[in-house]
């Protein structure tokens, strides 16, 4: 099962993330859910490896042999010994990921594959502003300046967790 899954990962990894996306929200259609469908889709592979690459390393520990050793049973030693430590990286992982994912949607939805409107997207906001871009360059400078910040912001904050964890990402 575990090589079954890592060669999916593997072919996922051959496509660029963000052409992954724009392909299957051009197949999908636009629409939120749709939208949802394609970002995970581009962006679940560094989870898996993540946390495969943690259980292999955890699962050599004195503490998860002595377990085992012990008869623990597999649950138990997957919620007491190998969950705890995985929880730390797939933090890390995810505040990284969740500023990709803001670019991501925000590429999607300029494009017009992502949400639509009514639908608040900072990409519909700047597709919208891209008109006006000579006469109120404001329409599209808010809406770019939030998408930096908050993608700044996300990388902050898992540099930080990183060094709580002691997880270099």
């Amino acid at each position: 099962i575990d090589n079954l899954i890592m060669r999916g990962v593997d072919v996922f990894l051959a496509f660029p993330g963000i052409l992954l996306a724009i392909a299957l929200a051009a197949i999908l259609g636009p629409g939120l859910i749709d939208l949802v469908i394609a970002l995970t889709a581009m962006g679940w592979t560094g989870y898996a490896r993540i946390v495969r690459g943690e259980v292999l390393t955890l699962r050599e520990r004195e503490y998860v042999l002595a377990a085992e050793t012990l008869g623990a049973k597999k649950s138990r030693l997957l919620m007491r010994h190998l969950l705890p430590g995985v929880v730390g990286p797939l933090a890390v992982q995810a505040t990284f990921g969740i500023g990709g994912i803001i670019g991501a949607e925000a590429a999607l939805s300029f494009l017009g594959l992502g949400a639509i409107p009514p639908t608040p997207s900072w990409g519909n906001m700047l597709d919208a502003g891209r008109a006006f871009l000579l006469v109120a360059p404001h329409l599209t400078t808010a809406p770019g300046l939030a998408i930096g910040i908050s993608i700044l912001g996300f990388n902050l904050i898992g540099d930080g967790i990183a060094q709580k964890v002691g997880h270099r990402a």
